[in-house]
């Protein structure tokens, strides 16, 4: 619902009249989940100025970069483990984003 504010005030503010299309990141390691998001959408978006827009979801890797041999790897597809050394130690890089990638309006 945040999402669908904060799209209607950009709207808004810029005397648009329609959204087309709207884009959201969502990082693996999100809480957010997006196939319960698309679920959800057409509800939200019912009786707003995003009623016909088209939600696309793009997702983000959850990448880590391994501190003992300074390689990056993706968490979810190796366990929190590092598949060049084994190490579990690591710096995340990026996957839990949730945010506004694009807003296609006219």
């Amino acid at each position: 619902m945040e999402v669908i504010k904060t799209v209607e005030g950009i709207v808004k503010e810029n005397n648009l009249t329609k959204v087309e299309r709207l884009v959201l990141q969502i990082g693996e390691l999100s809480s957010m989940i997006p196939k319960y998001i698309e679920a959800c959408y057409p509800a939200a978006v019912d009786g707003t100025l995003l009623e016909e827009t088209q939600l696309e979801i793009e997702i983000l890797p959850g990448n880590a970069l391994c501190r003992k041999c300074n390689k990056v790897f993706n968490i979810i597809e190796n366990s929190n483990k590092c598949p060049y050394c084994g190490i579990q130690d690591f710096e995340l890089l990026g996957g839990r984003e949730f945010m506004i990638k694009e807003i296609v309006a006219c």
